[in-house]
């Protein structure tokens, strides 16, 4: 008697998907830790966090919205760092879509039969099965993680519909994933935090009224007294220096608000105090190589945002604000 199987899996590479423990830092499937050691818990923050933890612990989902730059995703990991959950990080995009959600056909796998018990008669059977891969939604609805789906209105309404059933009847559906049951039970301790950027941002879609009727929204928005205590233990500047970075961006940041129109966020600010310290640039008015670093960081949110049309116009506003 002669009978040899063998059994073949091709697969295809799986999505990489990040989560987070609760000792704040962020893992992906190559293990490689990102440190959040260097968040600033401000008093803004803790006002937030104590304010919307109580939201998340009775199962409503949060979605905070506000400028770019404002802290929103930030503040989101800070959120869900309370809780001891793994943190799942997802970001939209117009491109995701169910399979990426809910799983879908990786691969395949084959199981061959050779059976030669009688040396005239030749036996050969093939069977093939279809390799399922869950999504990352399904693995944080199972397990009961901490979902941040930062910026989801970048993706499309039609995918984000699938949160519809899972915020409201707690069940998530499976369907168009060959799988012997059409929907499977949320775990009890999923919590979701949504971001999004204003809807006049670039790449934004219009979200549905169905899913914000579900979520606790709450507006993150720019925090001067905040912002000064970041730059100060982000950078090391000192108080007045901190003040006065904060005033030149904010004056670009009014005058593109005075048009109706998103100015420079913190990381402007960021950037600038970054520069002058590792490049040993005395913050001060009076320093042509301090204000030539404001110039080149605002100067492109200033032509965007106002009738400056040009470099040597933007230039000018700067000499008069400045000044």
């Amino acid at each position: 008697m002669k009978k040899r199987s063998e059994k073949n899996t091709e697969t295809s590479p799986s999505k990489t998907s990040e989560h987070q423990s609760s000792s704040g830092r962020t893992k992906n499937q190559g293990n490689k830790p990102i440190n959040r050691a260097d968040f600033v818990e401000t008093e803004k923050v803790k006002e937030l966090t104590s304010r919307m933890k109580p939201y998340l612990q009775a199962g409503y989902p949060l979605h905070l919205t506000g400028p770019t730059g404002v802290g929103k995703t930030a503040i989101a990991l800070h959120l869900a760092a309370q809780f001891d959950k793994p943190i799942m990080l997802l970001h939209g995009n117009h491109e995701m879509n169910n399979v990426d959600l809910i799983g879908g056909v990786s691969g395949f796998t084959s199981d061959k039969l050779i059976d030669n018990f009688v040396r005239q008669v030749y036996k050969k059977q093939t069977e093939v099965k279809e390799k399922w891969n869950p999504g990352r939604l399904v693995e944080a609805a199972q397990k009961g993680y901490t979902l941040i789906y930062d910026e989801f209105s970048r993706s499309s309404p039609e995918t984000n519909n699938l949160f519809l059933s899972i915020l409201e009847e707690g069940i998530l559906p499976l369907y168009g994933t060959k799988q012997n049951q059409s929907f499977m039970k949320v775990h009890k301790d999923f919590r979701v935090i949504f971001t999004s950027n204003p809807e006049e941002y670039a790449g934004v879609f219009d979200t549905q009224d169905a899913l914000l009727d579900r979520l606790i929204t709450i507006e993150i928005e720019h925090d001067k007294k905040a912002e000064r205590e970041i730059l100060r233990e982000k950078c090391g500047v000192l108080a007045k220096e901190a003040d006065l970075i904060l005033k030149i961006t904010g004056k670009v940041r009014t005058a593109c608000v005075d048009e109706n129109k998103h100015g420079p966020s913190l990381r402007a600010s960021l950037m600038i105090a970054t520069i002058c310290k590792k490049s040993d640039i005395t913050i001060s008015q009076e320093n042509k190589k301090f204000t030539r670093v404001c110039k080149d960081i605002l100067s492109t949110h200033l032509m965007k945002c106002t009738e400056q049309n040009n470099l040597l116009e933007a230039e000018k506003w700067f000499e008069k604000e400045i000044s």
